[in-house]
C-alpha cells in the first residue's frame, strides 16, 4: 500500500564524492567508482575497465592518498562536511514543508541513501540540485543519470525537477564576488585568475549544438544554443564575476585545471598560464575556482598550494585562493532562492 502524500517537497543536494578515509585502499575504491563512470571517461567499456583497474587506480591511489591526508581535517573530508553543513542550514531556512537530503555521486553518503530518505518522508515531489554551477555530462549529467536509474524501480515516482545549471544565477555570482571583494580589500592584486576544472575537448563537442561549437568565439555569449556547453558556461560565470568585481577584460584570465591522460583538454591550462605571469609584471594574483562550491582537493591543494608554489618559483610574490562558498550565509540564501524558484 502506498503512503499518503504529505505535501512535503524533497530537496536533494548532490556533490561529486570523496574517499571514506585518506588511506590508500579507500582512495583506490573511490577512484575506481569515479573513473569507471562512462560519462567521466567516455571510451569503450573494455578499454575503460583495463585503463582504470590496470593502470590509473593502482598507481594513482598511493599518490592521491598522500594528498588527501594533507586535505583531511578533524571533521574529515571538507567536501563532505561542507555539504552536510549546507544541508543543515538550508533545512533550517526552508522549514518543515521541505525535507533536505544530501548525497554523493560516488561513495558515501550515496545518492541512493538520500533518495531512500526522501522516499521515507513520502515527499510529493523532488528538486535535485547537483552542486556543479556549470553543466557537464561528466558531473551534472552523471548525477541526473544516477537519480533516474534509481527511481525507475520505485512503484510511485513523484515529480522530479533537476536544476541543471546555475552558472549565471545572481545569488551564486554575488556570493563568490563577495568573498573576492573581502580579499581585494586587504591587498592590491595585479590580476585575477578564474580556474575551472577541465574537460576533454571531445566531451564539449559531443554535447554541442551541431555546427555551432568551435571552442572559440562562440563562447563569448551565453545563449540557447550553448546553454549546456561547459566552456560557454565557464566564460559566462567569469564575465559576471568580473563585472561584479569591477574588472576590465585585461585584468582577468579564464583557465582550466586538473587534466588527465593525453587527449586535448579545454585550454588555456592554468599551470601553464600562471608560469608566464611574473615575466609580464604580474606579481600578485587572486585565484578563484568557480566550478566548485565547496573546498576540496582541487581548490585547497591544487589551486591553493600547488599553483602557488609554481607561481612563486616563476617569480611571483603572492598567490591567494578565494575560498569556496561552502556554507556561507549568502550562499545558503542563494540555494534557498533557487529551490523556491522550482
Amino acid at each position: 500500500m502506498s503512503k499518503k502524500a504529505t505535501g512535503k517537497i524533497g530537496v536533494l543536494l548532490v556533490n561529486l564524492g570523496t574517499p571514506d578515509s585518506p588511506n590508500t585502499p579507500d582512495v583506490r575504491k573511490y577512484l575506481r567508482e569515479f573513473l569507471l563512470d562512462k560519462r567521466v571517461i567516455d571510451i569503450p567499456a573494455v578499454a575503460r575497465y583495463a585503463l582504470i583497474n590496470g593502470i590509473i587506480a593502482p598507481f594513482r591511489a598511493p599518490k592521491s592518498a598522500k594528498v588527501y591526508k594533507e586535505l583531511w581535517t578533524e571533521r574529515g573530508s571538507p567536501l563532505l562536511f561542507h555539504g552536510l553543513d549546507l544541508q543543515k542550514k538550508l533545512q533550517a531556512m526552508l522549514g518543515d514543508r521541505y525535507h533536505v537530503a544530501f548525497g554523493m555521486r560516488y561513495q558515501s553518503p550515496s545518492i541512493k541513501s538520500a533518495l531512500d530518505e526522501l522516499q521515507e518522508q513520502s515527499v510529493d515531489r523532488i528538486i535535485v540540485l547537483p552542486l556543479f554551477p556549470q553543466y557537464a555530462s561528466a558531473s551534472t549529467g552523471s548525477v541526473q543519470d544516477k537519480v533516474m536509474e534509481l527511481v525507475k524501480d520505485w512503484w510511485v515516482i513523484p515529480s522530479i525537477n533537476f536544476i541543471s545549471s546555475f552558472c549565471d544565477d545572481p545569488g551564486f555570482i554575488n556570493s563568490f564576488a563577495e568573498l573576492g571583494r573581502q580579499h581585494m580589500a586587504q591587498d592590491n592584486y595585479d590580476h585575477v585568475i578564474f580556474s575551472y576544472h577541465g574537460l576533454p575537448e571531445r566531451q564539449v563537442l559531443k554535447g554541442s549544438d551541431k555546427g555551432y561549437c568551435q571552442l572559440g568565439a562562440c563562447c563569448n555569449t551565453y545563449n540557447k544554443r550553448n546553454k549546456y556547453c561547459y566552456r560557454a558556461a565557464c566564460f559566462a560565470t567569469s564575465r559576471l564575476l568580473a563585472e561584479k568585481l569591477g574588472l576590465r577584460e585585461d585584468q582577468y584570465t579564464v583557465t582550466f585545471q586538473s587534466r588527465l591522460l593525453k587527449d586535448p583538454w579545454l585550454q588555456p591550462y592554468t599551470d601553464e598560464v600562471l608560469k608566464t605571469l611574473p615575466a609580464k609584471g604580474i606579481k600578485k594574483v587572486l585565484a578563484f575556482s568557480p566550478a566548485f562550491v565547496a573546498d576540496c582537493l582541487e581548490t585547497t591543494i591544487e589551486v591553493g598550494e600547488e599553483f602557488r608554489e609554481m607561481f612563486m618559483e616563476a617569480g611571483g610574490e603572492k598567490w591567494q585562493l578565494v575560498e569556496s562558498l561552502n556554507s556561507e550565509p549568502m550562499w545558503v540564501e542563494a540555494v534557498k532562492e533557487m529551490v523556491l524558484q522550482y
